[in-house]
Order: structure tokens, then sequence, then C-alpha cells
């Protein structure tokens, strides 16, 4: 793929300092954009991307945003735009997971995993409308191979992605002509410190025979990020095959 295809545009990774989100932060940066990423407790890892983009030759930003949040959401956009002058692309990958049997999810944990995954990208979206129809822009949601097949003993992660599928397909309606709207659902991704028996298991069942890769993932959202704008209300599964099985 050509490196520069995104030159002198912007774009917004929530949850970008670290596994996915930051080699989705990287590839938008490897094409040639300016990168904001958001972080909640990662400051660390944030400031470490943000010289990794810039070294680049790119403008890199690390803001802390609790996505759950509309004025947080809100600063979010608008320190990117005051930073950069534009935003052209929007990836919603900020995200909780937790693995709890169906029958013992509490409502504070219902509650905390749709205001993470289904919520965050409709306030973040909201709050960069304006900007996004201005630049005839993008957004990308980061779903999930379990908002298209149950998995047992993540109910409700399931439901908030399947709740995000569907909020991708409503914004694509909504949002045009202006603005496309996709989302990439990644299957098991192998993330170093994930790899033990259940990595195994997935790898396993999968019929490329392993894991998948932050950098696929990435490749994914590059293709809705840079490619036809026609393609609008889709949802792309990165899973290697694994959600036939």
């Amino acid at each position: 793929m050509p490196t520069q295809l995104l030159h002198g545009k912007t774009a917004l990774v929530t949850g970008g300092a670290r596994r996915i989100g930051r080699g989705i932060a990287m590839a938008f940066a490897q094409a040639g954009a300016d990168v904001a990423i958001t972080y909640r407790t990662s400051k660390q890892d944030a400031d470490e991307t943000v010289r990794e983009i810039e070294s680049m030759g790119c403008g890199g930003l690390a803001v802390e945003c609790d996505v759950r949040s509309e004025a947080s959401a809100k600063n979010a956009v608008s320190a990117t735009v005051s930073r950069f002058g534009r935003l052209d692309v929007v990836v919603n990958n900020a995200a909780v997971f937790e693995t709890v049997p169906l029958e013992s999810i509490s409502l504070a944990q219902w509650d905390a995993m749709f205001e993470t995954n289904t919520r965050g990208p409709f306030l973040v979206a909201r709050e960069a409308l304006v900007h996004l129809r201005a630049a005839g822009g993008r957004i990308v949601n980061i779903g999930s191979l379990g908002g298209v097949h149950a998995w047992s003993g993540h109910g409700h992660y399931c439901a908030s992605k399947a709740a995000l599928h569907m909020l991708t397909q409503a914004m694509a309606k909504s949002f045009a002509p202006e603005v496309s709207v996709n989302c990439v659902a990644p299957g098991w991704i192998e993330m170093g410190e994930d790899a033990g028996a259940q990595s195994a298991r997935f790898a396993s069942r999968t019929p490329m025979d392993r894991n998948g890769t932050a950098e696929e993932v990435a490749a994914a959202v590059l293709f809705f990020a840079t490619g036809p704008a026609f393609v609008t209300g889709q949802i792309l599964t990165v899973d290697g095959g694994l959600g036939l099985a």
C-alpha cells in the first residue's frame, strides 16, 4: 500500500496508546497522517506512541479522555482540531472486555460495558461529526467477532459490540452523504501477553491456523479510511475464518 495516502490529513484514534489501538495509530502515521490518540490510564504508553509517530515525521498528540463522558469526548475532539486544524478520520477503538458467566453479570458490570463500548463511540462520533462533514471524512468503529457470534462467558461484551455494529449502520445512514461509517470486527488477536492455552485454543479453531495481529486489524481500518467513500455501513470481520467454524 502506498505510504502517503493520508498525507495532510488528521486521524483521532481512541484508546490508541496500547495494543490494537497503537497498531492503528502507527499505521495511520505510516500512511502520512497526523495522529491524535486518547488514553485513560496509560499515559506512559501514550507518550511513547506519540514519540514514535513524531519520529516518522508526522504530528502526534496524546489526550487524556474517558469516552464515557460527554465533556471528555468533546475535549478530545476539540484538542485534536485545535492542534492540527482539521479532523478527517475517527477510529472508535477504546473498549473494555470481561469474562463473566451471563447469570452472574451485575447491573454495574452490564452498564460499564455499554458505557465504554457503545456509548463511547456514539459520543465521540457525535462530537466529531461537524468536522468530519467539513472534511468529507470517515468513521471506523472497532467491533468484534463477538458482536456477530455469541461467546459463552462474555454476554455483556457480545451484546455491547452487537449494538456497536448496529450503531455503525445507523451512523452510515444518518451521516451520509458527507461521511462514510464502517466497522472492523476482529477475532482473536495475538498481543504477546495473551499467549497461553486460550490463545492456542483459538488458533487451533481458526482456518488460517493462527491468530491475527494488530497490524492486520490496522490494515483493514486503513482500507475503510482510504478506500472508496461509497463503501459505507459495512461490518468487516478480521478473524482468519474463525467465525466460519
